[in-house]
């Protein structure tokens, strides 16, 4: 497939590989036919292996099955993925590789994954015995677990990039060297040996094999296979034409239906860049015809597809990491994000109200089908969400709750016969499964080193008090210290993800940042909900923004200034996260207060969103000018601190603001006697009216 898409003079035709580019995980081998359908072959069997798991455990116990899992993954990892460049001469399959435009792996590749299997199979040979040796570890145990480590490292270079590599080996470095710290630091410790610090990796339950790996081999590879088995099952298209289907002809038509259609979309893929490319190859030829320009089309693009993880019912990867650090069902994770949720996607269709009279679109080219004919025919492609909501509801784990969305997805599909899921669409989708979680295992093995480190040395109280002692040097008051850490940590989470995947971002930040959160009195949940949303929003976050410039190549925008309106189309998600943690009344917005509370924190909540609304798009009743815009931003940030003096003042301002844009709009109307046009496809009386 190819996308074409040509604004303002500017160009970009893309193909499906150069489309990949963008991704957050970097994009695996074209394999040869023969090689692609083996490792196919393997990747539906460790699909079918996960889904038996499920029901029938290994009697050994969990991580004897992650130690399994490893050793199945990361060898076709080490083939799937690019290593160095290797001369031809020393590849000798380079030169059919480049007679069939194909990437195969060279013989160090294969040396590679075939050590990798040794090291990772080479616990399971005495498993009870290997646990036993933890504190006398022999030295094949560490040989073995050196090579590993080095392998991981690799594994995550080829899969997301420098960058996480680079920090686990300060962190390694910090474990071995902190004992020559003088004792007088805050960062000193012990001192841990080689042997002491492999062991911990290898065989303790906070390294490779602790909660990370153990979140990628239960959950999200399971919802990994549920999404391919949706896609090949034709529920990606279906959301699609439905969003297409459901507005009516409208000048916000196309921005609706481009959020509505990356929040369904969402479910399939589970990956906000994923979903913003998929969704911007089929809606920017659409939203460009209704008069988008390149930048705002493709900001909205961006944060349609980022939506996606922030959002019930399936959140991101991290959203497991979360319901395992607090030990709650992942059903209470999705009750945390549902207001926000709410907020963010009011703040998305306040921002596409605003651009359709500030742009002047048209409605553009909307569906010609029925989307009531759409859901009547296929909406059973709904049934197996609501299963999995269902099944945890009462209290159904939720690796078994997918299961079973699995298995009625696999019966529905036949009432579709174009996507009906014979055997060789079941392999293909079971394959899928696997190999899309590739990199999410490399990454959550690899920060296990991350993990390990900061339990083994106690890094995570430490950096936390130096945190907090940093915030309280420049002060006593203990408001003052809150607002200042809590600022230090959304900077240090949102700088952190944009180096490294949003899982690893989470990881990292919720060992090292979360504990000084709550020692000035936040709750866990509020702590782990607030880098999350910080860790998910960095991919909408300039510098980098990966979301935003893959949007940009579809729309031949400016990629600067398509980062800038992707910020302003999610700007409610970098402020709503710091009213659950800075005010009392916050807790409501995740949902653990009593109804009352949850409903008018709600209301106020939509008011601040309204007036952040205000100030990036320009528009009340007609375009404002700098006093209604200068009002709304104290406006918006009262109300969100959900006190009753503050909101007092926010609804206030407010009110003024609306006030003076009244007036404004009627000297218009006495200026240009005009009648205001119908809506539909006429240019609104005021035009369009530029950033």
């Amino acid at each position: 497939m190819t996308v074409g898409a040509t604004s303002g003079g500017g160009s970009a035709t893309l193909t499906e590989s150069e489309l990949a580019e963008y991704e957050q995980e970097k994009p695996a081998r074209r394999l040869r036919p023969a090689l692609d359908r083996a490792i196919a072959v393997w990747c539906a069997v460790i699909s079918a292996g996960v889904l038996l798991q499920v029901f029938f455990p290994l009697s050994a116990g969990t991580q004897f099955y992650l130690v399994i899992f490893l050793a199945a993954v990361l060898p076709i990892t080490l083939l799937c993925y690019r290593g160095w460049r290797v001369p031809a001469v020393m590849n000798p399959f380079s030169a059919r590789s480049k007679a069939r435009s194909t990437d195969d792996p060279g013989l160090t590749d294969w040396a590679l994954a075939l050590v990798a299997l040794v090291v990772c199979v080479y616990p399971l040979l005495d498993f009870d015995g290997f646990l036993e040796r933890r504190q006398a570890p022999t030295t094949l145990d560490i040989l073995a677990g050196a090579i590993l480590l080095v392998l991981l490292l690799e594994a995550c270079r080829r899969t997301t990039g420098w960058v996480l590599p680079v920090v686990s080996l300060l962190f390694i470095a910090y474990a071995y060297y902190g004992g020559f710290l003088p004792y007088t630091w805050s960062l000193a410790h012990q001192g841990f040996n080689f042997s002491a610090i492999i062991a911990q990796f290898t065989m303790g339950t906070a390294g490779f094999y602790g909660t990370p790996l153990n979140v990628a081999a239960s959950y999200i590879v399971l919802f990994t296979i549920y999404g391919a088995v949706l896609d090949y099952s034709g529920a990606g298209k279906f959301f699609i034409d439905l969003s297409f289907a459901a507005f009516k002809r409208s000048r916000t038509a196309p921005g609706r239906t481009v959020t509505m259609a990356g929040f369904l979309l969402g479910s399939v893929s589970g990956s906000g860049t994923a979903t913003a490319v998929s969704l911007g190859t089929v809606s920017w030829p659409i939203l460009r015809r209704a008069g988008y320009p390149a930048e705002p089309a493709g900001g909205m693009l961006a944060a349609a597809g980022i939506g996606a993880i922030l959002s019930p019912p399936t959140l991101g990867a991290a959203a497991f990491i979360i319901a395992e650090f607090l030990q709650v069902s992942y059903l209470t994770v999705l009750g945390y994000a549902v207001i926000p949720t709410i907020l963010y996607y009011l703040g998305i269709l306040l921002a596409i109200e605003m651009d359709a009279r500030r742009h002047g679109t048209t409605e553009g080219e909307t569906s010609t089908q029925s989307a009531w004919k759409l859901l009547l025919r296929f909406g059973y492609h709904f049934l197996s969400l609501f299963v999995i909501i269902a099944f945890m509801a009462v209290d159904v784990p939720p690796f078994k709750a997918v299961v079973y969305a699995v298995l009625i997805q696999f019966g529905l599909s036949f009432l579709d016969k174009e996507h009906r899921l014979t055997a060789g669409r079941l392999f293909l989708a079971l394959a899928q499964g696997t190999r899309s979680v590739l990199p999410v295992v490399a990454t959550c093995a690899t920060a296990g080193v991350i993990v390990a480190v900061t339990t083994q040395t106690g890094l995570g109280l430490n950096l936390a008090a130096i945190i907090v002692d940093a915030a309280k040097g420049l002060t006593d008051n203990h408001t003052v210290v809150l607002i200042l850490t809590v600022v230090l940590s959304a900077f240090a989470v949102l700088v952190l993800g944009l180096a490294v995947p949003v899982t690893a971002s989470f990881i990292i930040a919720a060992v090292i940042i979360a504990p000084a959160l709550v020692q000035l009195g936040i709750s866990q949940p509020e702590a782990y909900m607030f880098i999350f949303y910080y860790a998910v929003l960095s991919e909408v976050s300039p510098p980098t923004a990966l979301a935003a410039v893959a949007t940009s190549a579809i729309t031949g925008g400016k990629v600067m200034a398509t980062m800038w309106q992707a910020w302003k189309y999610t700007l409610p998600a970098f402020l709503v996260p710091f009213a659950f943690v800075l005010t009392d009344n916050g807790a409501n917005l995740l949902g653990q207060g009593d109804l009352l509370g949850m409903v008018w924190t709600l209301a106020v909540s939509m008011l601040a969103v309204a007036a952040l609304a205000v100030v990036t798009g320009g528009w009340i009743l007609v375009a404002t000018g700098w006093a209604e815009r200068l009002l709304c931003v104290p406006a918006a940030l009262l109300l969100l601190y959900l006190a009753p003096v503050t909101i007092g003042a926010g609804i206030g301002l407010l009110l003024v603001a609306v006030v003076i844009n009244l007036v404004r709009r009627q000297r218009s109307a006495n200026s240009d006697p005009t009648p205001p046009p119908r809506s539909g496809t006429e240019t609104p009386t005021e035009g369009p009216v530029t950033s």
